[in-house]
């Protein structure tokens, strides 16, 4: 048994994987776990433990992989920070784990994770290069090069969710203005939708009454919910985070030219009309010889990217 661990921005995942009969791996069973707002490291930390001793049932893992949502330095096995839930500072992850469930660990942040995970299992087989983009609470990416996780020299590449793409934008969580993850992930469009609800008192509808005009009650999923029901304001902006995410694979795809470009996360389920939005936005974003090259395609192992990608770290 390989367990795989996925520390979330606003929830905590595990889940344990076996060997079947042909000698390949299965998801047997997983754990998920929505943190409270005042969650802090340590907190994730002993919800995910109480998940893990569920699942093995008194049983040593073989391994477990990590997957953290947040800059890591995997050989090191060490979590930098995390951009939404304070006390991971600098915290040897991987040794503390590898000491209380006595086993061999590894570990890397959740979007490299995820771009192994998808590499090997899902949508990126068959691809020697390519960037995959989590669009959730954060933004984060991961590059896989000739098959392998490219971390680069300070094991921080891929960092996509923190490229400028307006330099007068809103401030980041990262100390600069403009940022990626501050103009597409979750929060991100459920900040929008607020600013457009304040701004246009007669617009939003559907929105509003799936609120009952509470703005704390705003989210991403929310916005895409009234965006599907046919609330125009809602569509806009759903429509303007896909573009942002767009503007900047272009970029991406300028500079490194991946065979593809892999989306998950939970905002990239919202369906067929925000992946028109992202790939007409990045289309127009690339050189004229780069335009047919752009392949983005939605993740085949969704929310278990991560999980799955922890595996291949250690299976």
């Amino acid at each position: 048994m390989i367990l795989a661990f996925d520390f979330g921005g606003t929830k905590n995942t595990c889940a344990a994987f076996q060997r079947n009969a042909t000698g390949a791996y299965e998801l047997v069973a997983r754990e998920r776990r929505a943190s409270p707002p005042q969650a802090d490291g340590a907190y994730d930390y002993a919800v995910m433990g109480a998940m893990a001793r569920q699942l093995l049932r008194g049983e040593t893992p073989d391994a477990i992989g990590i997957s953290f949502g947040g800059p890591a330095r995997a050989s090191q096995g060490l979590v930098v920070l995390s951009h939404h839930v304070p006390g991971w500072e600098n915290s040897l992850l991987r040794d503390q784990v590898a000491r209380e469930f006595r086993t061999r660990v590894a570990m890397d942040n959740d979007a490299n994770a995820a771009a192994l995970g998808e590499a090997r299992f899902g949508a990126g087989r068959g691809c020697a290069s390519l960037l995959y983009i989590t669009v959730s609470t954060g933004v984060g990416g991961g590059w896989i090069l000739n098959g392998e996780i490219y971390r680069g020299a300070k094991e921080l590449a891929g960092e996509i969710g923190h490229v400028v793409i307006d330099p007068h934008g809103p401030p980041c969580v990262c100390g600069r203005r403009g940022c990626v993850e501050q103009l597409a992930c979750g929060r991100a469009i459920a900040r929008m939708a607020r600013q457009a609800l304040e701004r246009e008192p007669t617009r939003g509808g559907i929105l509003r009454g799936l609120i009952e005009n509470d703005y704390a009650q705003l989210s991403g999923l929310r916005v895409h919910q009234a965006a599907e029901q046919g609330d125009a304001l809602a569509q806009d902006i759903m429509a303007q985070a896909a573009r942002n995410l767009g503007f900047a694979i272009g970029n991406v795809i300028c500079l490194m030219n991946p065979a593809r470009v892999i989306l998950g996360g939970g905002v990239t389920n919202a369906g067929a009309k925000y992946f028109e939005n992202v790939r007409a936005a990045a289309r127009a974003n690339v050189m004229p010889e780069l335009r047919d090259a752009v392949d983005i395609q939605p993740a085949q192992l969704g929310d278990d990217a991560p999980l799955w990608g922890a595996l291949a770290l250690v299976g």
